[in-house]
This record gives C-alpha cells, structure tokens and sequence, in this order.
C-alpha cells in the first residue's frame, strides 16, 4: 500500500510540529538512504527526553514517510492532545493490563498495510544519569519477530538540550543542534518468528539496543558503558534519574 499523510496528519506534521522544531533547534541527519522507499517497516530509537519523539518524526515526516507511534492511552483521554493523537493515526497503549497487547497487533496490522511504526524499546525516558540508552523491554522484537519487516536503528542525540530528561521546561533562545542518526536494516532473521521463545526475544531485545546504541556513540564521539538496567542499578521511580551501582564482577 502506498504510504500517505491524511489532510489532518499533514498539516498537524508540516504546519505545526515542524515549524515549532525549526524553532528552537537545527536538525542534523545522517543515513536517510537506509530508510525503505516502500513498504512497512519498523524504526527503533533512544528515548532521552519528550521531544525527541517529535524529532524522530520531523526526521521521517522530512523524507515523505508517515509515521505512527505507540503511545499511553492515558494521552487520549488528554483535551486537544486526544483529539490530536487520535485524528492522526496514532495507536493507545494499555500499559499493565490485559489489553497491553491490543497496540502490538495493531501495529502489526499497520506494518502489513505498509505503514511506518516508530518504537522507542526502551519503554519509558531513559534513566540513565550519563544519558546513554538503557536495556530495552521486548515490545519491538516481538513486533519484529512477529513481522519480518525491516528493522531500522535510529540515533539521536541533541534534543535534551532543549527539553531535559523529565522537565517541562522548554529552553528557548538560541537554536540547539540536534542530531540524528539512522542506520542500515538489521538482519534479525537468526531469531525466527516465534514470539514465545524468550531467550530468542530477550537476544533480539539485546541486539536491537546495541544497534541504537552504536549510532549515539557515534553521535556522541565517545564509547557507552554497559547499559542501564534497571532489573540491577534499580528503578528510580516515575520521573526520576537513576544511580549507577557498580559493575558486576564477571
């Protein structure tokens, strides 16, 4: 199916978001060649801050591709964002309930159709206090595994800049550089399809994390230590950044 942007979804992406990003930063992205000309696939980013799921989208809206994104069914019950979310195809996620499952296979539906569905495995806005990405959750590789579309890494790095890891505080002023880098398709065939072997899912998990990983580390210009994980360093709580323990002794 060929990809299209509603009326709504056009003038919500290139009359509203694009103009206010151009607003307060310069974007910066390498890689665009990587993104399949047709067909759905699946992008996979770092989650550092609220806005850069908008630049991931700026990223793709750029290059004529339509985008949909996973996000809180809490949003849709949000006036004016609701509406908005809603009118753009975007797809509520249940968290914690039975229906947690229900945007999976919808976006799984998209893919076939041809459309282009942006997860960001981490889950939630990154915890790390060194800003590096951390141990993703298995959504995107049960949705990749499940759909045998393309996988394609995305970096990013720059937009915190602007709008901090859990602030709501917008830094306006002089433009901010944001920089984004996508990478080639991963080869994620070696796990199969089976969305119930969980080692299967949790290596693709791991290999899907190192792949973000990589791309900000060049955006970065510096090597990442092991990622967060908050299974060991621990769970800060609901809008709070993390403590690293120690490493593990091996």
């Amino acid at each position: 199916m060929t990809r299209k942007f509603t009326p709504f979804y056009r003038f919500a992406a290139r009359g509203v978001l694009i103009p206010f990003l151009k607003l307060v930063s310069r974007q910066h992205v390498e890689g665009l060649e990587n993104l399949p000309k047709d067909g759905g696939f699946i992008v996979v980013a770092n989650h550092l801050t609220d806005l850069d799921s908008l630049t991931a989208m700026r990223t793709l809206v750029d290059a004529d591709i339509p985008v949909y994104s996973l996000a809180k069914a809490s949003l849709f019950k949000v006036p004016v964002v609701g509406q908005v979310l809603a009118a753009g195809g975007q797809i509520p996620v249940q968290r914690g309930t039975a229906h947690a499952t229900d945007a999976l296979a919808e976006a799984a539906k998209r893919l076939q159709e041809g459309s282009c569905i942006i997860i960001f495995p981490e889950g939630t806005l990154s915890r790390d206090p060194l800003k590096w990405p951390m141990v993703g959750k298995t959504g995107a590789a049960r949705l990749a595994m499940q759909s045998g579309v393309p996988v394609i890494p995305m970096g990013q790095w720059g937009a915190h800049f602007i709008l901090d890891t859990y602030s709501h505080h917008l830094k306006v002023g002089k433009r901010k550089d944001v920089r984004v880098k996508i990478g080639p398709a991963l080869d994620l065939s070696q796990y199969g399809s089976d969305i119930e072997d969980r080692q299967k899912v949790r290596e693709c998990t791991a290999e899907i994390m190192s792949a973000i990983t990589r791309l900000v580390e060049d955006l970065r210009g510096e090597k990442a230590p092991r990622p967060y994980d908050m299974h060991y360093d621990g769970d800060p709580g609901k809008g709070k950044i993390g403590v690293r323990k120690p490493d593990p002794q091996n």
